[in-house]
């Protein structure tokens, strides 16, 4: 072994065979030490750690049949997991070597050893070791990096019985390995109900992988899902596994679902049946292992009446499927919310704000939201950047169709009724007559505006 390193603790109870293992490993090896009596091993063990461990399969003339180095292998690997012992036998204990590697053994030497041999299956055992001590850092920086990406989605606030309904079939799915469809408009929450699942599942400790289909064209959909190999494409410079690859044993979040062209949703569809994905430029398929959630503000079911949605794709990703409503449809979140963003803003920006006044509150209440959760956010944002009080007051916001009336409705009198009906005018003539977004506008019902409308004869 070239670069001398690898720690190594050999256990015997033969004086002649620990000498002769010390004897060839020094000149190859970091450390070696050795033990004539396994007593020591989980003192040892507390106290240092080795690459491999060497170790008799007998102790005790008695005991011939190995029973005691599988009781040892037992004791160490629950000391240590990662632990890469091999066991020491006679030719007579090979079978009973190759048990113990069903056991947990790495392998096993035999006496009389080769010297070469015994070099070659020692070091490569301590490449073992060094790589599952990488693979470990890995997973642990792995899990730390999608922690602190997932902080900001820990919470999905509400208290309205729209929100407990979705927040219970959330729970109920979460237990299971359901591949889940998320319905609802943009700003409504679906990854934050898709990073939930996730973090309740039995997938937890594995990726959550995001993928927004929206953004992909349909010349790198394959690429970026399924991967590629080097040299598949003119800037292929190196193979790149794809985010199916990269999510398995985890969890693979498809938004925007409802955007893919009906030749993508047949290869999408092809890989979840088929539970592998084959690289561009590669011809031997990859296994993977995902649970699948998607999303989409689309109306999947009207497209596949409109023959634009695969009927059999939206079968295999909707075995559960949840709705989110939209903000204007749990008004009494609003505040909720509010209060919630006010927190976290205030001390981001370092703040010293103590609330959101009543009045404000009933103009936050009265907006329709089109930007649904994500406006509302930005709106407090805003707001506590703003602001030089310590509370938010009604001038404190300025909600998208508010702005888009300024310099539209110019008011040239104090009737309320005429400014009303001002208003009602400008706002249908800005949608183009239609009732449904003028209504969202005006913070008013469709009812509510027609009755408006009739009473004005608008």
């Amino acid at each position: 072994m070239e670069d001398n390193t690898g720690r190594i603790l050999a256990v015997d109870d033969n004086e002649d065979i620990l000498f002769a293992l010390e004897l060839l490993l020094k000149s190859h090896f970091e450390k070696i030490t050795t033990l004539n009596s396994p007593d020591r091993i989980p003192d040892l063990l507390s106290k240092e750690y080795y690459d491999v461990i060497l170790l008799d399969m007998n102790f005790t003339k008695e005991n011939i049949n190995g029973k005691e180095g599988f009781d040892w292998l037992k004791r160490i690997l629950e000391i240590d997991p990662d632990a890469v012992v091999l066991f020491i036998t006679a030719y007579g204990d090979a079978e009973d070597a190759v048990k113990a590697m069903k056991s947990g053994a790495t392998d096993f030497i035999l006496k009389p050893w080769q010297n070469e041999k015994l070099l070659a299956t020692v070091s490569a055992s301590v490449k073992l070791r060094r790589s599952r001590i990488e693979a470990d850092k890995l997973r642990k920086r792995q899990r730390e990096i999608c922690n602190a990406l997932d902080q900001p989605y820990h919470e999905f606030v509400g208290n309205s019985n729209e929100i407990k309904q979705v927040l219970s079939i959330t729970k109920k799915v979460a237990e299971t390995d359901a591949n889940v469809l998320i319905l609802g408009e943009n700003g409504t929450g679906k990854e934050l109900i898709a990073r939930a699942i996730h973090r309740n599942s039995l997938r937890k400790d594995e990726v959550f992988i995001s993928v927004d289909l929206g953004s992909i064209t349909d010349t790198l959909f394959e690429s970026e899902l399924f991967g590629h190999e080097k040299g598949a494409f003119t800037d292929a410079k190196r193979e790149k596994p794809g985010r199916f690859e990269i999510a398995s044993k985890g969890t693979l979040f498809l938004d925007e679902i409802g955007n893919l062209s009906l030749p993508l949703q047949t290869k999408l569809l092809t890989a979840i049946e088929k539970k592998e994905v084959t690289r561009v430029g590669a011809n031997k398929p990859v296994s993977v292992d995902v649970r699948l959630i998607c999303a989409t503000n689309n109306d999947l079911y009207k497209m596949t009446a409109n023959d634009e949605f695969r009927q059999d794709l939206l079968y295999r990703v909707n075995t559960v499927e949840i709705n989110i409503p939209p903000l204007r449809e749990r008004t009494e979140d609003i505040e909720l919310l509010a209060n919630h963003f006010l927190k976290i803003y205030s001390k981001k920006y370092k703040k010293t704000i103590s609330g959101i006044s009543s009045t404000a509150i009933k103009k936050l209440n009265h907006y329709s939201w089109p930007g649904n959760v994500r406006e509302l956010q930005h709106a407090i944002e805003r707001a506590v950047i703003m602001t030089d009080l310590n509370t938010l007051d009604p001038e404190d916001f300025i909600l998208t169709s508010q702005a888009r009336k300024t310099g539209i409705a110019e008011i040239d009198t104090y009737n309320l009724e005429e400014i009303e009906k001002s208003i009602i005018i400008k706002v249908l003539k800005q949608n183009q007559g239609n009732i449904t977004q003028a209504s969202r506008d005006l913070g008013l019902t469709r009812t509510s505006l027609y009755r408006r409308m009739e009473k004005y004869r608008i």
